[in-house]
């Protein structure tokens, strides 16, 4: 039941890759923390009393619509076919996706207040949608496509890596973007910074706004619980957990090279691999993890656990005695917040904005994970101190829960259209 219909005053979110759903596949290609932002923010909109039209793609055998409640839906529109289409080959179809949006929307009696775009993609499409209806365009860019590309070049030449990601048309597109558009919501001071110097951003064209995390699901648990947690999960007292899809930027290479110092300094610490997905891509690259372990003889005091479910997640990070995110980019890093909100003692790099925002020692420990022995040293020192563990566990929580709870996010983030929309109306 289109339960929208005929409504006005609404908002228009854009996602376009990935599977975008009531109930996300999280782990699945392009599914992950973008997806989990788009969507928290979307529910606590229509808590707030906004209604809300999420607008993703339509592809393999998904509905058009899933009603999430009677203030939101998303919205799925065909282009570019039945098959999945990655991030980086998205460029080619944008155009089919605003002829088909607006072939739909103009047989429906539905108005919008607000274009709210993410990823590059959603905020190419975004522009053009806002200014034919002439409303406010705001984009939250998730990523930078210059940032990533100074950082990625590790293991590729420059005409490998614009064959997979073509940075040149993706930097162009940007920069038109973050011009064009009414307002940039950054999520972090780092990437408000980048976009002033590498994108010639005004600073009053950007609203830093950091995502949120949902509160009442990602908390601490008891010291007894834990254990019972770890016994049940096969958890050891010391062990370091890192978890996520696998991609290059995120640095498992790097950590993995850090283990040896870890593991002179604590020889009973052992590391709990949780990354992959579904892809073949990752099982690949958790195998080129594998054979880099075993040259550096920590294969024996690894466990590759793989994929873990979105409803497993807060199970995970509460069984670790330590949380490590060792991204070589990384523009904010959820997965650090979730863990520090379960109460669990994380080491973060010092490539991202996270870093920034934490006071070091106290809420969290930081790292440059090219350094393997420094990044391997923090990992250790929580685990070698059971008082600074202690006290990580209660005020990394603390900073976490208190400061990125998403219905706070979201009111922000409100605040933002409502000011651009009196400004288009001046």
């Amino acid at each position: 039941m289109n339960t929208m219909e005929g409504y006005s005053n609404t908002i228009l979110m854009i996602s376009l890759h990935g599977y975008v759903a009531a109930e996300p596949e999280l782990g699945k290609p392009d599914t992950g923390g973008q997806v989990v932002y788009v969507l928290e923010l979307a529910k606590r909109f229509s808590r707030l009393g906004r209604r809300v039209e999420l607008v993703t793609r339509r592809f393999e055998d998904q509905p058009e619509f899933d009603e999430i409640n009677e203030n939101l839906r998303v919205w799925r529109i065909p282009f570019g076919g039945k098959k999945f289409i990655q991030k980086e080959e998205m460029h080619d179809y944008l155009g089919d996706f605003i002829t088909n949006f607006f072939a739909a929307v103009r047989s429906r009696g539905i108005t919008y207040d607000v274009v709210y775009s993410h990823y590059w993609d959603a905020g190419w499409s975004g522009q053009k949608i806002g200014e034919e209806l002439g409303i406010p365009h705001i984009h939250t860019p998730h990523s930078l496509g210059l940032w990533k590309q100074l950082t990625m070049g590790v293991d590729m030449t420059p005409k490998e890596m614009e064959k997979k990601y073509r940075f040149d048309e993706r930097v162009r597109k940007e920069f038109l973007i973050y011009q064009s558009c009414d307002k940039i919501i950054a999520t972090t001071e780092q990437q408000n910074e980048f976009m002033q110097e590498q994108y010639n951003v005004l600073d009053r064209h950007i609203e830093v706004i950091p995502p949120g995390i949902n509160e009442n699901r990602f908390s601490p648990i008891r010291k007894q619980d834990q254990i019972a947690l770890q016994k049940e999960l096969e958890f050891q007292e010391k062990d370091v957990l890192i978890l996520g899809r696998m991609a290059a930027n995120k640095g498992y290479d790097l950590l993995i090279r850090a283990l040896p110092t870890l593991f002179e300094l604590v020889p009973e610490a052992r590391l709990i691999a949780a990354i992959g997905a579904e892809a073949q891509q990752d099982d690949k690259g958790v195998d080129e993890l594998k054979i880099l372990a075993e040259e550096l003889g920590v294969m024996d005091q690894i466990k590759w656990i793989g994929y873990v479910s979105e409803e497993e997640l807060v199970r995970y990070y509460r069984a670790a005695a330590v949380f490590a995110m060792p991204s070589r980019y990384e523009p904010f890093g959820m997965v650090a917040i979730e863990a520090m909100a379960c109460g669990t003692p994380t080491v973060i790099t010092i490539h991202g904005g996270l870093a920034e925002l934490i006071r070091y020692g106290y809420h969290a420990l930081y790292a440059d994970p090219n350094r393997p022995i420094e990044f391997g040293t923090m990992m250790a020192i929580p685990l070698l101190h059971e008082n600074l563990l202690s006290e990580m566990s209660v005020e990394g929580a603390r900073f976490a829960r208190r400061n990125f709870g998403w219905t706070g996010i979201a009111r922000r983030i409100l605040s933002v259209f409502d000011n651009s929309r009196k400004g288009k109306e001046m």
